[in-house]
């Protein structure tokens, strides 16, 4: 049984012992196409490098403020995403990649505000949530406004093409609010509401009937959109138990689309095996249980929210991730948290432990 002096040393090493997986993996499944494409193996690890400096940064200064100071920037925050997400939708502001208006560009680097999006929504939650006591049982004060707010992040959202990150962060949504106590009713009465939306999304954007499709049998299209799930499913049939060796894969070689993103962990699974990915999978559970036991620790129903939507935004999106490459689920363009190249979700993702090493730290000082 975990002790709860024990909590912040293990949520420490599970984020650490994965950062440092992804980093070694990120050079693993870059340095080919970093050479090919741009004549430096050590580009993109390099810039992760970078990213990882200011994350720790910023992890270091957040486990240094007090979490209630999030209290006094709960609108400005909302805000600031809001805006943010506006002015991705905006040809010539907005930067697209494959397909999707998800990121802002300064410079060579690249951000996306969604992430800060979904911090920001968690904030609010917990925030919100935490201040309405018995109240939080009526439909005008417990239910509507933890609908409407998150319900405007989560069009802009999905206007961006990020239909997985529509869906994450409405499911953190929901579980915080059923956590909180909103009637149980209430949800319900959205959830055919919900479908049909969704439903209706589905009708409307073609490539996600095609992922769908794909999802169903992805070997009908096989040269086609059934091509990179195909490739995952390969490397995790090669890499077998043991795994071909560190740097040793091959579906990384142009074969495997997003091998340094999406589908890092299908790397992983190649040149790791089943050890590999175990000792992954062990890593987030910690990280899950570290946070459950925060969030349980808590000095106050803020704290107990906050830590609850944070663990639950890295933890669902590590589910999500893994069960998009081994194909229980249709691709959905979420980055496997800590372990995939990529600034934004690094950042964002580190100042949530911060946050919940703050929070454990308060918990200890009120003993």
């Amino acid at each position: 049984m975990i002790k709860a002096r024990e909590i912040d040393k293990l949520l420490i090493i599970a984020t650490l012992l994965l950062l440092a997986a992804g980093f070694v993996m990120i050079y693993s499944t870059t340095y080919i196409m970093a050479i090919k494409r741009y004549g430096n193996e050590y580009l993109f690890v390099s810039k992760h490098l970078v990213s990882l400096v200011i994350a720790f940064t910023i992890f270091y200064i957040t486990t240094r403020i007090s979490y209630h100071t999030y209290k006094g920037l709960v609108y400005p925050l909302l805000i600031i995403s809001t805006v943010l997400l506006i002015l991705v939708l905006i040809p010539g502001i907005g930067y697209m990649a494959g397909g999707a208006r998800r990121w802002l560009k300064i410079g060579n680097w690249t951000f996306q505000p969604s992430e800060l999006a979904k911090l920001s929504i968690i904030i609010y939650l917990a925030y919100s949530l935490s201040t309405k006591n018995e109240k939080i049982k009526t439909f005008k004060i417990g239910f509507l406004p933890h609908i409407i707010i998150p319900g405007i992040i989560l069009s802009l959202i999905y206007f961006e093409k990020d239909f997985g990150g529509m869906l994450s962060l409405g499911a953190i949504v929901l579980a915080m609010m059923i956590i909180a106590g909103v009637r149980i009713r209430y949800i319900a009465a959205l959830l055919p509401i919900f479908v049909l939306i969704i439903y209706y999304i589905i009708l409307k954007k073609g490539y996600i009937v095609d992922r769908i499709m794909v999802f169903i049998d992805p070997w009908k299209d096989f040269h086609g959109d059934g091509w990179q799930i195909i490739q995952s499913f390969l490397a995790f049939g090669v890499g077998g138990i043991w795994g071909v060796g560190l740097g040793e894969g091959k579906q990384k070689l142009f074969y495997l689309p997003e091998a340094h993103t999406d589908f890092i962990f299908s790397v992983i699974g190649e040149e790791l095996g089943l050890i590999g990915v175990g000792i992954v999978i062990s890593l987030y559970i910690l990280f899950l249980i570290s946070g459950i036991k925060i969030s349980l620790i808590a000095s106050d129903l803020y704290g107990t929210y906050l830590a609850i939507g944070v663990t639950l935004l890295v933890s669902l999106q590590a589910v999500v991730n893994m069960a998009v490459v081994t194909g229980l689920l249709p691709t959905k363009g979420l980055v496997l948290p800590f372990i995939s190249y990529g600034g934004s979700s690094l950042v964002i993702n580190m100042i949530g432990v911060g946050i919940l090493l703050n929070i454990y730290k308060k918990s200890q000082e009120s003993v």
